[in-house]
């Protein structure tokens, strides 16, 4: 049997994205992202125990559920192989990769402990994806409503559409609760044990939790998360100036916000405000909006998603000083040059929201202890999620996933290479290729990508002497799509002509989320577009998209190559 330890800090923060480049290089923006390797797991349902350590609130919630834990499944001592160690397994952190990482374990036969500092489900679950697309569902209900030339196109007829902002607030938070209970019940009900307080690192594979509790495991994986990056100069009162946080408890919609930010955050949430009758500013350090998407994509975003709502934008500038609403003054936000640091500008705006990203939350975990030195608070990690000491060495047993490690802020990364860890320390080893994890922002229409953008894939083919080609297809071209009177989209692929490898694939449109899986999946298994373009769709689906984007690709190899995994 082997001994495996997982703690969890993790903080109180939002989503899972991609790297927000208004913000610092230190920074990720974006709400839960990356895919989990398709893994078989074989069923071994025995003692476990998980450690998560979130933040300081809270702790008498998983006291009790530690409680429970034990006095149920009785996993309160180690197995017969391990009696050197109280676990094979903990687990610092039970957000969204250390949960993924638990029930993984579980299912290895690991005796397994998570630990939690503040509530189960983490940034992901409490403040961020979880909530985020409940607020998004309402948007687009009521984009929908509101739409009067779409709703007569279909033959529908609709009043004038309203909301009540608090029914809104609460549906996001009993969505958070239901699957905040869903995962907590889930590792109860296998055996996983749940320590509630701040776990910490307290020499080789020994951990600390709450005031002075002492555990051993033969390995430990760091789970901690990320926080909301502020910048200096920026006052956040969570009333007026909010993180998202703040901005997804729903507590008021401002007429005009401001956001810092046109990653998956501010994207996000300019979609919600903008369905709820706000007015939003987009604030972007670089010079163009949503930097870090496919520039053919951004290109069809802006005029799909900002200029026909009431979006206006100002790029190039930072938020250099953000005061808060206060004795019957407005939100004064200076805008400086990005480049010469002069004054451009000053706005007053009803509220702003900070969405520069997110910082890893790693302090105070014992680090020093093992010898090992963040990175702009990142924790250093080789290719097998493996932590490295100050000296450049592996330290035995230690592990750190998510978005402590900074390699993919999103919450199916972490998920990810939590599995990918559990099969190392089971025996079996195991690499996540991170180039096949896919990301999506939920606006309407939504937008996806995995691998690849088109001048990444030109910088790489440059470099490896070979050559690339790209193949578009449009939604307007689907029947499902106009089916839904939704044909605004587009899809494209990047790939090699003369293997067939898929290098990227960017969907913009209706169902984008669902739609990236068959080219992310086609990804991990080193499928090859002269085998998938084989593959049959149903008809008519919105699959049928992808199907013609494979189709239109130009190969130029003839025989079918095996399936290469």
């Amino acid at each position: 049997m082997h001994s495996l330890l997982l703690i969890s800090t993790t903080p109180p923060s939002f989503f899972d994205s991609p790297i927000s480049l208004s913000s610092s290089p230190a920074v990720s923006s974006g709400f839960c992202g990356p895919r989990r390797d398709l893994l078989r797991f074989t069923p071994q349902l025995k003692n476990r125990i998980l450690i998560s350590n979130v933040s300081k609130k809270n702790h008498h919630h998983h006291h009790v559920l530690a409680a429970a834990a034990a006095s149920t499944n009785g996993n309160g001592s180690p197995t017969t192989k391990t009696t050197s160690f109280d676990y094979d397994l903990v687990i610092i952190g039970a957000g969204v990769g250390g949960h993924g990482a638990a029930l993984h374990a579980v299912e290895k036969g690991l005796k397994t402990a998570i630990i939690e500092g503040d509530v189960i489900g983490g940034t992901c679950v409490n403040r961020g994806c979880v909530p985020s697309k409940a607020l998004l569902a309402v948007s687009g209900r009521m984009r929908e409503l509101q739409d009067e030339h779409h709703m007569k196109a279909l033959g529908i007829q609709v009043a004038g559409a309203g909301y009540d902002r608090q029914a809104v607030a609460d549906h996001a938070s009993n969505l958070a609760s239901k699957i905040r209970n869903n995962l907590t019940n889930s590792l109860t009900a296998l055996g996983v044990d749940i320590l509630t307080g701040f776990g910490s690192i307290v020499g080789p594979q020994k951990v600390k939790y709450g005031l002075d509790n002492m555990i051993t495991a033969k390995d430990i994986i760091i789970a901690t998360g990320s926080v909301p990056f502020v910048p200096k100069g920026i006052e956040v009162d969570g009333k007026t100036v909010v993180t998202s946080d703040h901005a997804l408890k729903l507590e008021f919609v401002p007429e005009w916000i401001a956001i810092v930010g046109s990653g998956y955050i501010g994207l996000e949430f300019s979609d919600v405000y903008t369905a709820l009758g706000s007015e939003v500013t987009f604030i972007e350090a670089l010079d163009q909006l949503m930097p870090g998407f496919d520039p053919e994509i951004s290109k069809l975003a802006q005029r799909v998603l900002i200029n026909p709502r009431k979006i206006d934008y100002h790029t190039g500038v930072f938020a250099s000083k953000i005061t808060p609403a206060k004795d019957g003054k407005p939100v004064i936000i200076e805008l400086i040059d990005a480049k010469t640091k002069e004054l451009k500008e000053t706005l007053e705006v009803d509220a702003a929201l900070i969405a520069t990203g997110r910082a890893p939350f790693t302090k105070g975990l014992g680090l020093e202890n093992v010898n090992v030195e963040t990175q702009r608070g990142f924790v250093p990690v080789d290719d097998r999620m493996r932590v490295i000491d100050a000296k450049g060495k592996m330290v035995p047993h230690l592990y750190c996933i998510g978005d402590a490690n900074g390699k993919l802020m999103l919450a199916h990364a972490a998920s990810a290479q939590g599995i990918s860890v559990v099969e190392q320390v089971s025996g079996k080893d195991h690499v996540l290729n991170h180039l096949s994890v896919p990301a999506a922002c939920f606006t309407h229409p939504e937008i996806s990508m995995v691998g690849l953008t088109e001048p990444q894939a030109k910088e790489k083919a440059k470099k490896e002497k070979f050559k690339i080609s790209v193949a578009k297809t449009s939604f307007k071209a689907n029947t499902k799509a106009l089916a839904e009177n939704e044909g605004e989209g587009l899809a494209k692929l990047i790939y090699r002509p003369d293997t067939g490898e898929i290098l990227g694939v960017h969907i913009l449109g209706l169902h984008a989320a669902d739609l990236i899986h068959e080219a992310s999946n086609a990804m991990a298994l080193g499928t090859r577009i002269q085998d998938i373009k084989f593959a049959v769709h149903a008809h008519p689906t919105l699959s049928e998209v992808l199907d013609e984007l494979f189709k239109s690709a130009q190969v130029n190899v003839d025989e079918r190559k095996p399936i290469a995994v």
